[in-house]
């Protein structure tokens, strides 16, 4: 099929291309009136989201927990638990007026994949809306103990030859991440192939939900899984296993978890959905303060969160990383970002690289019109606004939606406006 990449569509000229007819009536279904109306207040008094237990999410723990819903006008905001990527997934399909959720903490390409129906029953479209990123960095790809010997850390061909080895004696080598198509996917793949391991044919990739992963690893379950912390750093202080390197220093600075919400929900209440943005918004300044970091360590492993110690929050949030493998770094450049650089801003450019590393994976098909895709999905236009409503300063507000090119460890090169070429450089990719 022929690739097809454009850019600089308005969101009318959206609306007029011919990416999919289903694409085209699922935005004109969702957006009908266009710009947000300014009004009085919310719409409603709260929101069903949901979240998955993840440090990523302490945005929406913390609004929930410090009242900002509340202050905002939303005093009824639920925040709950959900066992799994596929639960949200399930739970955003049936909405909350269905006893499902509105939103949730969501991995980033999870709204496009439901967006365009690859990952829905019968393959129906469900229109989505990304207001906000959640956090930049702090994902961790960990190994287990049998490999240390490997002295495997960002270069994974180390791993190559004891796979082979293990391939040989019979053995199936696991390879676990949290969703196709989703971030951990995304992180571990690229990881793999960057050392010349097909996750395609080489290895085995599995699902497990985050808070499982740590304990399918000490059954011996699989060999390596990708997913954010807490579970990474409770491996290591379990003694399991090891991190060979954190997703940041794959891309340094890279996009992670967004807030997503069904874009009917947006559309009917774009005021609620304002307020609700400014509340995240103001929670991810707080978390991403220093000296919140103990008490936002302390919320998270209370027991209606994620029932962890709160010394396997804390570590990695300070950028202090014991990797496990004899390798202990103190107050790394590493840690979880949720403000700073523009950690909430939903950059078009970001999305673009998922959209792009799922079409080279084949979850989405190679005539997937990205700029036209993002143009549906992406509302950084409500990021601006809430912005200013809330104060903050024009220089602190992004003009642009792309953040230019993207570099990664391996040398490959994201140009935003040119992702065939970035594809086309790729080596290792899913057979067309």
């Amino acid at each position: 099929m022929t690739m097809i990449f454009k850019s600089g569509l308005s969101r009318r000229s959206m609306l007029k291309t011919t990416a999919t007819a289903a694409l085209v009536g699922a935005v004109k279904t969702a957006f009908p009136s266009g710009a947000l109306a300014a009004g009085p207040g919310p719409e409603v008094k709260g929101v069903k989201l949901g979240y998955i237990a993840l440090t990523d999410a302490a945005p929406l723990i913390v609004a929930k927990e410090k009242g900002l819903f509340k202050k905002h006008g939303l005093p009824e905001v639920e925040v709950a638990k959900q066992a799994s990527w596929g639960a949200t997934r399930d739970n955003l399909v049936l909405g909350g007026a269905a006893n499902g959720i509105d939103g949730a903490h969501i991995l980033s390409p999870l709204p496009y994949l439901m967006h365009t129906g690859r990952v829905t029953q019968n393959n129906k479209p469900v229109p989505m809306a990304i207001l906000a990123r959640l956090n930049l960095d702090s994902q961790g790809i960990s190994v287990a103990k049998e490999y240390a010997e490997t002295g495997v850390q960002l270069d994974a061909s180390k791993l190559k030859a004891a796979f082979e080895k293990k391939k040989a004696e019979g053995k199936e080598i696991k390879a676990a991440m949290t969703f196709p198509g989703g971030t951990h996917d995304l992180w571990i793949r690229y990881w793999l192939a960057a050392g010349g391991i097909d996750p395609n044919t080489d290895v085995s990739t599995i699902v497990v939900p985050p808070p499982q992963m740590v304990a399918n690893m000490k059954v011996r379950n699989m060999d390596v899984f990708c997913v954010g912390e807490p579970w990474n750093e409770q491996l290591v202080n379990q003694n399991i296993g090891f991190t060979a390197a954190t997703t940041g220093e794959l891309w340094k600075g890279h996009p992670e978890k967004a807030l997503g919400l069904r874009a009917d929900w947006v559309e009917k209440n774009p005021n609620a959905a304002k307020a609700l943005l400014m509340a995240v918004m103001e929670a991810q300044q707080w978390c991403e303060s220093m000296d919140n970091k103990a008490e936002m360590a302390e919320i998270l492993g209370r027991r209606q969160w994620f029932n962890v110690p709160s010394k396997d929050v804390l570590g990695r949030l300070k950028g202090d990383i014991n990797y496990g493998n004899g390798r202990n770094v103190k107050g790394t450049d590493l840690f979880m970002k949720f403000w700073r650089d523009h950690a909430s801003y939903p950059f078009r450019s970001h999305d673009s690289w998922f959209i792009a590393e799922n079409i080279r994976w084949g979850y989405l098909p190679a005539d997937t019109n990205i700029n036209a895709l993002i143009g549906a999905v992406n509302r950084d236009d409500m990021w601006r606004e809430a912005a200013k409503d809330l104060g903050i300063a024009a220089a602190d507000i992004p003009a642009s939606s792309s953040r230019g090119k993207e570099t990664f460890f391996d040398g490959k090169v994201f140009d935003p406006e040119n992702p065939s070429a970035y594809l086309e450089s790729l080596s290792i990719k899913a057979a067309s």
